[in-house]
């Protein structure tokens, strides 16, 4: 337990601490713009040019002196976190855009101040000043949009209560929820949150699980049912049955599993990197082609080393950077919201190519439990249904406990029976208003030579047991796993998206073969063993790209051998091991929003990559000066502002994800 509790603890503290960190740099930046800013204004009314542009002398003895002196202030304080950046991307030989930035203030820098001190050309302080606090400001910007993005993983820890009512002794005690261990009973009043996983032993109400599950409807929870930590309980008191806590809970799983994915690269990312760093290498060339060139044509030395610090300022990849990272942030937390968990980053950028996606049946399409299809009656004097339940309330088979149940949901009253007894492996007996009744098997039937006539066609692929009184078949009710209503739906819009739809199952032929006619599958394969499964996958994966979809245990080797892996299942009893996503909830619809919310991620990262590199490809050539003989020319503070605004855009679009 001890140790238990100082892994949640450990995880916490790594959690706040990266946090607290995030906003300490973001806090930082604020800072040294803010100062930065304030100093840039005299640098701006001292600077030569702004004086002959807005037509006023400002001039006294040792100007320029005050001018190197703020300018160098701005330098080294609002410069520092690029200079830092820079080393850091020197010492791991990956040169990006703090390496640019660092390029480009240092250059201004040091050439002004030699102007300063006999140098013959123009000042390049107040450019240089204001160019720190763009990027300052532009960094403050990305970094809380950043900030923005991931915090789906506080809400989630959010949602847990601090507290809760533990029943010790026949009292209620209040006790903070790390304290809480498997086996401890607690009280869960109106209007408050399940402290823990647990199962429901008193008490009946519904809980609202939307911000766990995406479930928009209250599900009604009484003894024996499941409860998930930091659901809602809305109306009547229950008593739970603490089951799992801490690193174990559903929700803790989630916020591992959020985690996970926004921390884990995909390839796209890999891409947007490859290409940042090789921004960086035509920057830097482009900057170095500049100034030769504006130097050869016969320009002063000012002018060449305007144009190659525009150049490099304007090639900043910061849009770049950010097209990627916020796109992943926003999908993975949007995803987590709606019941769709994210495992593998790289795999959910699959999805979108997903051109075969093959369902495991029972639990998956199907309910995964047995339910009345049908009741048969033979004789016009006999209420079938209400004679079975009646009988069947004794038995704790599941069979007996589906009939049971059928009757209670069309409100059945049921008879009172005498001397029950079971007939081993074969069915049931018991009198009934003194009548003497046997629910058996087809089996029995044989045995005793009784006939039935009940067309093959009804009966396919369905389990049946009969009614008998006197020797003679009365009714029959067939049962079967009920079709769940969702995956026609999911089935018919994965075909009009122009994906295969098949279908992979232990359960025999018949059976499958019924499921498949009804739900309109392009294929199916029946009575196939876990280890088949991978194999049937492999064959497939020859000629499609294919996601699995199963309940994560007799279909993990599936799972794991498809390109995208997907466990179906409310709740931890999916095997999220080799499952890349995980659906929350039961529902094949599930599958479809998956693929939809995959194609869309694409398209803004695209989108992103597209506005951050095209803009770049578009400003560096005005930068180093191609549109000069007709008047066109952009100043390194323009550049910066220009790249700055990329940097919100790109963030702007990422949020327009939601």
């Amino acid at each position: 337990m001890e140790e238990h509790m100082h892994h949640v603890e450990e995880r916490k503290a790594k959690h706040e601490h990266k946090k607290l960190h995030h906003e300490h740099m973001m806090e930082d930046f604020k800072r040294r713009f803010l100062a930065s800013t304030a100093l840039t204004i005299p640098i701006i009314i001292l600077s030569p040019f702004i004086q002959k542009v807005f037509n006023y002398t400002l001039e006294f003895l040792g100007r320029a002196y005050v001018l190197f002196l703020l300018s160098s202030i701005v330098y080294f304080y609002g410069g520092y976190p690029f200079f830092k950046g820079f080393f850091d991307e020197f010492k791991k030989r990956t040169p990006g855009m703090m390496t640019l930035i660092a390029v480009a203030i240092t250059s201004a820098y040091v050439y002004s101040s030699a102007v300063v001190f006999g140098l013959k050309g123009k000042y390049f302080f107040w450019e240089l000043a204001t160019l720190i606090d763009v990027m300052l400001l532009g960094h403050y910007i990305e970094m809380k949009s950043v900030l923005g993005a991931s915090r789906a993983l506080e809400e989630l820890v959010k949602i847990m209560p601090s507290t809760a009512h533990l029943i010790k002794n026949g009292e209620i005690k209040e006790v903070p929820v790390e304290e809480l261990k498997p086996g401890d009973i607690v009280l869960v009043k109106p209007g408050e949150k399940i402290p823990a996983d647990g199962i429901v032993i008193e008490g009946e109400s519904y809980v609202d699980e939307s911000m766990l599950t995406g479930e928009s409807k209250p599900v009604l929870k009484k003894r024996g049912k499941k409860v998930i930590g930091g659901a809602i309980n809305l109306e009547g008191s229950l008593k739970v049955k603490v089951e799992k806590t801490g690193k174990d809970t559903y929700l803790s799983q989630i916020i591992e599993l959020v985690k996970a994915a926004q921390e884990s690269k995909s390839k796209t990312q890999d891409l947007a990197n490859r290409a940042a760093f090789l921004l960086t290498i035509i920057a830097l060339t482009a900057g170095f082609i500049t100034f030769t060139t504006w130097m050869f044509f016969g320009k002063d030395l000012a002018f060449a080393v305007e144009r190659a610090v525009t150049v490099m300022v304007i090639s900043c990849p910061h849009a770049l950077g950010l097209a990627i990272p916020l796109v992943v942030a926003v999908s993975t937390s949007l995803a987590a919201k709606n019941g769709l968990l994210i495992r593998n980053r790289q795999a959910f950028e699959r999805v979108k190519e997903v051109e075969a996606v093959v369902f495991d049946k029972t639990g998956t399409l199907t309910e995964g439990k047995f339910g009345v299809a049908d009741v048969f009656t033979f004789s016009k004097n006999e209420d079938v249904l209400r004679i079975a339940a009646s009988i069947e309330v004794n038995s704790e088979h599941p069979i007996a406990r589906s009939i049971v149940e059928e009757a209670k949901k069309r409100g059945i009253e049921l008879l009172k029976v005498e001397e029950f007894k079971a007939i081993p492996g074969k069915g049931v007996e018991a009198k009934v208003n003194g009548e003497f009744y046997r629910i058996v098997s087809p089996g029995y039937l044989k045995e005793a030579g009784i006939d039935v006539d009940i067309p093959e066609e009804a009966i396919k692929g369905k389990t049946v047991v009969y009614l008998v009184k006197d020797s003679k078949v009365i009714g029959a009710i067939a049962l079967a796993d009920k079709v769940k209503p969702e995956s026609k739906e999911a089935i018919q819009k994965l075909k009009d998206m122009g994906i295969k739809c098949m279908m992979l199952t232990g359960d025999s032929r018949v059976v499958a073969e019924k499921v498949a006619e009804e739900l309109g599958l392009d294929e199916f394969f029946a009575e196939v063993l876990p280890h088949e499964k991978a194999e049937i996958i492999k064959r497939l994966q020859e000629k499609f790209v294919v996601a699995m979809v199963g309940d994560g245990i007799n279909d993990a080797p599936a799972l794991a051998q498809a390109d995208v892996g997907i466990a179906i299942g409310a709740g931890t009893d999916v095997a999220i091991e080799t499952a890349d996503i995980i659906l929350v909830r039961s529902d094949p619809r599930d599958v479809v929003r998956i693929i939809e919310l995959s194609k869309k991620t694409y398209r803004k990262m695209l989108q992103n990559l597209l506005w951050a590199t095209g803009y770049n490809s578009v400003a560096i050539p005005l930068a180093a000066g191609v549109a000069y003989s007709i008047g066109v020319l952009l100043t390194p503070a323009v550049g910066a502002a220009l790249m700055s605004l990329s940097t919100v855009i790109v963030a702007a679009n990422a949020k327009l994800l939601k």
